[in-house]
């Protein structure tokens, strides 16, 4: 598999013939529509519960337009702490986010310059992990982190030790550990198909010159990838903030682990007598998100083309 480019599928110029031909008004007519719930949301965000229940966003007043539904967000007695939840997220996000760029960038140099038995093989079997759904394997995993991973040998009632019991159901470790395990062979993937298609000659320039692996990959490879590291990194940030099924699953019911997306599933209360703080709450969540995704956007659609294989 090789890295295609934008140059060489002609992609970019197809994708812009077509935008060009639509008229501009077609297009805002779809950026409108895809904006609206979005935005009727953050209207809501500043209205009371009754203004919520009674009228549309459309008909709200801008002299009922309240920062109140804000403050409770981030009122520790309302929101049961939501600060210390966004620092639980940060806490699972960033090295959710940065392990398995770290470990990927080096698995995928290997399987793509590093001659050695059995990589095609290998690599084939990393990838296909991902069509494991991860839903079926959060019970076994929560099951090794609080008791360990054990094997007993058949006829020899001898039994090995896999995975030692670290006692880590209810922690944030076991959340970001989950996290890094599932998105480790999609990254392995996209790292590989990028890396793979740098020029030849520049590592063979670089090997007669004396460098080894290591130099080559951290000289060479870490300053070209940039792109596709920074597009994958925005990927796996916004998987794992926005994460629900995973922390609940590991964290359970330890309060004081628990992340933002769970506490502000928890904001409505007793039968929804105070669900009109949820749009505030979820742009509170959503505001971290979003400036990871401005601050690295001009790598992006770089790093999803480098995603393109060619047989």
């Amino acid at each position: 598999m090789a890295l295609v480019s934008e140059t060489d599928t002609g992609l970019g110029p197809r994708i812009h013939r077509v935008l060009g031909a639509l008229p501009s008004w077609v297009l805002w007519i779809i950026v409108v529509l895809w904006s609206l719930p979005t935005f009727s949301l953050f209207v809501n965000s500043f209205r009371n519960q009754e203004a919520q229940r009674t009228t549309g966003f459309w008909q709200t007043q801008l002299d009922e337009l309240t920062i109140a539904n804000y403050r409770e967000v981030l009122e520790p007695t309302i929101a049961g702490g939501l600060w210390d939840a966004i620092l639980n997220s940060f806490a699972i996000a960033i090295p959710a986010t940065v392990i398995p760029i770290a470990i990927a960038a080096f698995a995928a140099y290997a399987f793509a310059w590093i001659d050695f038995k059995g990589r095609h093989w290998l690599f084939i079997a990393t990838v296909s992990l991902m069509a494991i759904p991860l839903q079926t394997a959060l019970i076994p995993l929560l099951q090794m982190y609080s008791g360990g991973a054990h094997w007993t040998i058949p006829f020899f009632e001898k039994t090995i030790t896999l995975f030692p019991d670290f006692n880590l159901a209810g922690t944030v470790t076991a959340v970001w550990l989950t996290h890094s395990g599932f998105g480790l062979p999609f990254a392995i993937f996209l790292l590989h198909n990028y890396i793979s298609g740098l020029p030849k000659d520049v590592f063979e320039s670089a090997f007669i010159d004396g460098a080894d692996h290591f130099t080559s990959f951290w000289r060479l490879v870490v300053p070209l990838s940039v792109p596709v590291l920074a597009a994958f990194a925005i990927f796996q940030f916004l998987w794992t903030w926005n994460d629900y099924l995973i922390a609940i699953t590991m964290i359970g019911a330890n309060p004081d682990a628990l992340p933002a997306t769970i506490k502000i599933a928890a904001l409505a209360g007793e039968f929804g007598i105070r669900e009109h703080l949820l749009a505030a709450g979820a742009f509170v969540q959503a505001f971290v998100p979003i400036v990871v995704f401005f601050a690295l956007q001009r790598f992006f659609v770089r790093g999803i083309l480098a995603g393109s294989v060619k047989g």
